[in-house]
């Protein structure tokens, strides 16, 4: 059968037509991810726990709001890299950053943090702080701060803050819980004690006094603004960043360390096809080839890789992982090089037998009676027969290894630099996502799994009537 043909006979079913279709989807996908991720994604972003320090902690998604009495939270990160407006003071000037944003939720926000970039001055150290303007035309000042001076020795500029931003969490600093103290008293004539609104400072910093001693919601537009004192026209901020935590962030939500799992789970895809393919790929080749010699040659030789196939066939793996993974460690290179030493022995024991019918034909006769090679042979006149047979245990392979893959890793041998799905899962039953009621944590990289094993599967049932061409008759 040709290829036009092939594909044709793969699309005339509902499984090839599904298959093909979400194939296209999982591999547009996965080069969507390869093009815009870094490469190294896993070690310095994934398991790099200050990349997710204004994220939630193990939240759900966005899109569960929905289902929700009320309406939860939502996270807001509010940047500025550029100044709003400049106020001159002689030679000195005051930068000013508005941060704005809606607040309309029934929840309180579940923290505040503030942080920004390197500070460059010449001489004297800026002065820096945070005002929060409220609707109802009140401002706390949240934060006063004022940056090192130079070290001894150090010559200008003065850099600080470069390599680690500066981040305060402004909801769990005692300054705070005072400073809306002093706002209650004075715009509202309420005394509230200190140690009552450090108890949620969130809630009192969006929120009035009621009637009846309890704090209500204040919903409007509030703007949170940065001014920064420079002493030299030359001395620079590089950002700002507020962040308003919510207790619903992003597509599938976050893990007990804010991390993103939309993130994660998208940077597994392509980890975990490129794991499918080359194992199997390689172990397909490596059993076809040892069957079609096998079988061929027959004699020592058939001896000789049928009887290590059996040995093979018959080492428990998962005993052997465990002790080379505890000899060199974790590492993804060392489980796809087990899956594939692993993987061939069954295919080269039914590859053989499949030869063994073919070399006695007389198109392997005629062939060798015109002085054909034995790699011409095997090339030419027996493989072809044995093709759709192997492209079929090719494709099921490749969700086989996946979900091997994925159960190493969610018994803790995988590789934990690499958010893969079955580390991903792992992770959260260590952390009892399950016990705790993270649902979001542990079915979106199942989901994903079973959706990927379904297309492969869908793939070989449509390549059943390619196999056999009895079934293209009966249809």
């Amino acid at each position: 059968m040709k290829r036009r043909g092939l594909l044709r006979e793969v699309l005339a079913s509902g499984a090839g037509k599904l298959g093909v279709t979400m194939a296209l989807v999982l591999g547009v996908t996965a080069l969507v991810v390869l093009a815009t991720f870094p490469l190294d994604f896993g070690p310095t972003r994934w398991s790099d726990p200050a990349a997710w320090a204004d994220y939630p902690k193990a939240v759900p998604p966005a899109w569960s709001a929905a289902f929700s009495a009320s309406r939860p939270a939502q996270h807001r990160i509010l940047d500025a890299s550029e100044p709003g407006g400049s106020t001159e003071r002689g030679a000195a000037r005051v930068d000013t950053y508005d941060l704005p944003f809606t607040f309309d939720e029934d929840e309180a926000p579940t923290f505040v943090s503030f942080s920004h970039g390197a500070l460059t001055f010449q001489d004297r150290p800026p002065a820096l702080s945070l005002v929060l303007q409220r609707p109802d035309g009140t401002e706390v000042t949240l934060l006063r701060s004022s940056t090192r001076g130079p070290r001894p020795g150090e010559e200008p500029p003065y850099v600080r803050n470069d390599e680690t931003p500066l981040r305060v969490l402004v909801s769990a600093e005692p300054e705070t819980a005072e400073a809306i103290a002093e706002l209650y008293a004075g715009a509202y004539g309420v005394e509230m004690p200190i140690s009552e609104i450090a108890a949620d400072v969130s809630a009192a910093l969006f929120g009035v006094p009621g009637d009846d001693g309890t704090i209500e919601p204040l919903r409007g537009d509030y703007t949170a603004q940065v001014r920064v004192a420079l002493a030299d026209p030359a001395d620079t901020l590089d950002w700002v960043r507020l962040v308003v935590g919510g207790s619903v962030y992003g597509l599938l939500g976050t893990d007990a360390n804010g991390r993103d799992l939309a993130e994660g789970l998208a940077f597994g895809l392509p980890v975990a096809l490129l794991i499918g393919l080359a194992a199997a790929t390689v172990s397909t080749a490596i059993g076809t080839g040892l069957g079609l010699l096998s079988g061929y040659k027959g004699g020592r030789v058939d001896l000789v890789i049928q009887r290590t196939a059996d040995v093979v066939n018959n080492v428990p793996l998962l005993p052997l992982l465990i002790f080379f993974v505890f000899i060199l460690g974790a590492h993804l290179w060392l489980i796809l090089l087990l899956l594939v030493a692993f993987s061939w022995p069954g295919l080269t024991i039914l590859v053989r037998s499949m030869v063994l019918g073919l070399s006695g034909s007389q198109e392997v006769e005629a062939a060798r009676a015109l002085g054909a090679s034995t790699s011409h042979i095997l090339r030419r006149h027996i493989f072809p027969h044995t093709a759709p047979y192997v492209f079929t245990q090719l494709i099921f392979f490749v969700p086989a290894v996946i979900l091997a893959e994925a159960g190493l890793s969610f018994l803790g041998l995988g590789d934990p630099t690499l958010p893969t799905w079955g580390q991903i899962l792992e992770d959260g039953f260590r952390t009892g996502a399950v016990f705790l009621g993270y649902w979001w944590w542990v079915v979106s990289p199942g989901l994903l799994i079973v959706i990927t094993a379904m297309t492969f599967m869908l793939l070989a049932l449509a390549m059943e009537p390619v196999v056999n061409p009895r079934l293209r008759r009966e249809r």
